[in-house]
């Protein structure tokens, strides 16, 4: 029996009965992070906007912040841009230009990846088409079993 909680926790007495079941196998313990990384998740409106407060907290992007984007191997990157063309729009939301948008097939209603470095200062949108390739390739790698 399973003492409930809130009872008294002692030990239940050995039944006398050996198990011949082996211990489960322990999980890989993951490597520690070690990049300085925050990453959220969006949706893209039917305007290319974007908005996730904790990583404009982050970066520390506030309304009006100018800002460059580039699309760089079918994902965005963003970071702060004296004179820049697009700003942080007084809701806190990024507006991704529709040029960005058709370049990495983003489209009304996508949920992209954000990653924030926040040593680099930039923002990266990961679009639908960026993760399956990643997600794929890492999943070809641990079927493999190689290691790091």
């Amino acid at each position: 029996p399973v003492p409930s909680p809130g009872r008294d926790r002692r030990a239940v007495p050995d039944s006398g009965v050996r198990s011949s079941l082996r211990p489960l196998p322990l999980a890989e313990v993951p490597v520690r992070r070690s990049a300085a990384t925050v990453y959220g998740l969006a949706a893209v409106d039917g305007r290319g906007r974007i908005a996730d407060r904790v990583i404009m907290q982050a970066l520390g992007w506030d309304s009006g912040t100018c800002l460059g984007m580039r699309p760089v191997h079918g994902v965005v990157v963003i970071h702060t841009e004296a004179g820049g063309v697009v700003r942080v729009t007084s809701q806190g939301h990024l507006r991704l230009p529709a040029s960005l948008r058709h370049g990495c097939a983003l489209e009304a209603g996508d949920r992209v990846l954000l990653a924030a470095d926040l040593v680099e200062g930039s923002l990266t949108v990961h679009p639908p088409a960026a993760l399956d390739v990643m997600v794929a390739r890492h999943r070809a790698w641990m079927l493999r079993g190689d290691r790091a």
